[in-house]
């Protein structure tokens, strides 16, 4: 019973902390997006992807969730874009504390989306609020078809999903229809964007969405 009580108080104290995250990001007008992926989805490709594409069009800054080192931030900082590092030391995922550690690290002037990359696990970063607008999620065709089916909760969670790596359906058994009627099953209405990091397939539509969504007033 004691554990129960823990599990609960972190919990709690995380939606607390997630709240204020989301009130401050909201009296900015900032767009936070939390990124959540397996790994080896391809998810710091896509950022960087996506990075290209908005910057510097629009102000962006990235906070880069690890479990150690700081490979993923060294290739958005790359990009010129400003970066900060947490490295959870063995945690499977970011909380919203360790969120409202680094935003005063933040330059804000005129800053219009924050993109949080988790660390990579789909099932963790599900549970722990942020303080995020956007719960975007990155499927990639290697993985196969059925991760929607095993790890229902993020993808019900999801306010966009990306199929990522469609280049590669001929090389591996991934049946791309069942995925979205799994996930729209879980989430009727959640947009579902197939792409390619590689060839630049589909880009252009998951770049028209969440410029729409982060650029208005807010």
């Amino acid at each position: 019973m004691a554990e129960i009580k823990i599990l609960k108080n972190i919990m709690d104290e995380n939606l607390s902390q997630a709240a204020l995250n989301r009130q401050w990001f909201r009296s900015r007008k900032i767009l936070a997006l939390n990124l959540i992926a397996s790994p080896g989805a391809g998810k710091t490709t896509f950022l960087e992807q996506t990075i290209k594409g908005l910057f510097p069009k629009f102000k962006l800054a990235v906070i880069e969730g690890d479990i150690t080192g700081d490979h993923d931030a060294k290739r958005i900082e790359a990009l010129g874009v400003p970066v900060v590092q947490i490295n959870t030391e063995g945690g499977c995922h970011l909380d919203a504390h360790m969120i409202d550690s680094v935003l005063s690290s933040l330059d804000l002037n005129g800053l219009k989306l924050l993109f949080i990359e988790n660390v990579g696990n789909l099932v963790c970063p599900a549970e722990f609020d942020l303080g995020e607008e956007l719960k975007v999620v990155v499927l990639s065709t290697p993985e196969g078809h059925d991760k929607p089916a095993k790890y229902p909760l993020i993808f019900s969670e999801a306010q966009a999903v990306i199929i990522n790596k469609t280049d590669l359906l001929k090389a591996v058994d991934f049946d791309i229809d069942q995925a979205e009627h799994d996930i729209r099953r879980l989430n009727p209405n959640v947009p579902i964007f197939r792409l390619s990091c590689k060839t630049g397939e589909g880009l252009d539509k998951w770049m028209e969405w969440l410029t729409s969504k982060g650029t208005g007033d807010r």
